[in-house]
């Protein structure tokens, strides 16, 4: 009797996000559809996610390979996946083969990935897949991501060398207790603004994903494209099965 208390907190959770979303959004003169809500759900169980997704929501993030490896076939395809974070090269053509619908990789933050993820899209002949460059904006050695000087000439990398990978935008993972908001944001807007001065692309071209379950409206309201929500939605995450 307990699960379906919880299924029915989450998709409850989840109208109270998209509700503080449009208020974000709106407040700076912004529609609430410039914002895609990613509704990540790593370590949640599939019986989770399709009550998320039969209350109407269709994006979703999960961070390690393995695990959207073993949700995606169990759930309708037309889910728009996202997978976050770094992802190991071993892992890139067992992820793209088991999820046709992955719609982006939210964590290139280097040429080799870059690299392997072109050749294996373009080995299964699918589209091209959309990709965001992950800056690491904290300056933390625990986390991925390029540095900020070196992002212009990583994104020309994914941009002109890469032809089976679209190149839309950059994202960060700020530090987890959030001290380093609004600092980390400041600086991906400048990585922006750097980028789309090399590349002669407006900023609308770009991307940002930035902003998680504690400071997400701070991000909307300083230009962030695509929110990455998880424990306010789904609820505290179960590592106990994780190595």
């Amino acid at each position: 009797m307990a699960a379906p208390a919880v299924e029915g907190a989450a998709v409850t959770a989840l109208r109270a996000v998209l509700h503080r979303v449009r208020r974000s959004a709106e407040s700076c003169g912004r529609r609430a559809d410039d914002v895609r809500v990613v509704a990540v759900s790593k370590t949640k169980p599939v019986s989770l996610i399709q009550q998320i997704y039969d209350a109407g929501h269709r994006c979703f993030g999960e961070n390690y390979a393995q695990e959207l490896i073993d949700k995606a076939p169990q759930l309708p395809d037309d889910i728009e996946w996202h997978f976050i974070g770094h992802l190991q090269s071993n892992k890139v053509k067992p992820l793209l083969t088991a999820v046709p619908n992955l719609a982006m990789v939210e964590g290139v933050d280097n040429d080799k990935i870059a690299n392997n993820l072109d050749r294996a899209v373009s080995g299964i002949r699918r589209q091209p897949l959309k990709v965001l460059v992950q800056v690491n904006t904290s300056g933390e050695t625990s986390k991925s991501g390029v540095n900020p000087s070196n992002c212009v000439d990583l994104v020309k990398h994914v941009k002109l060398g890469c032809p089976n990978l679209e190149f839309s935008g950059l994202m960060t993972i700020g530090m987890p207790d959030y001290t380093s908001t609004p600092l980390n944001f400041q600086t991906l807007l400048n990585c922006r603004a750097e980028v789309c001065e090399a590349l002669g692309i407006s900023e609308s071209q770009c991307e940002l994903s930035m902003g998680m379950s504690g400071d997400f409206e701070q991000a909307i309201e300083m230009g962030s494209t695509n929110v990455r929500i998880g424990s306010i939605i789904f609820g505290p995450r179960d590592y106990s099965n994780k190595k």
